[in-house]
């Protein structure tokens, strides 16, 4: 089988951001970013996107077999992030502050969504 060469895009989502799914099963849920994997263009969002991964039972790493759900990667752009400020979902402008700092800000209330 051949694979596929994935061509990465800017992502402008980082770890512990608030996002809201747009499209997909699971769409308009909200949730925080626990992982972001640039090369595949995905992020894991809490609470958003579960699969259920069979495990078998092994004794000596201490594991318990049976069924575990988890959050499965969702493409990143199947979602926004989420302005603490203004609590609406929006696309992400960068700003430099006066201080020589690049934050980013909310393209609706121009509020920074970096702390």
């Amino acid at each position: 089988m051949a694979q596929v060469a994935v061509t990465r895009i800017r992502m402008r989502i980082k770890k512990n951001d608030t996002v809201e799914v747009i499209t997909g099963k699971g769409a308009e849920k909200r949730g925080k970013v626990l992982k972001v994997l640039p090369e595949k263009n995905r992020v894991i969002v809490q609470g958003v996107g579960f699969i259920k991964k069979h495990t078998r039972p092994n004794p000596q790493r201490n594991i318990k077999g049976g069924i575990a759900e988890r959050e499965a990667p969702i493409h990143v752009s199947n979602v926004m992030i989420v302005c603490g400020e203004c609590g609406k979902r929006t696309r992400i402008g960068s700003r430099t502050l006066a201080d020589g700092t690049k934050v980013r800000i909310c393209r609706k209330c121009d509020g920074a969504l970096d702390k």
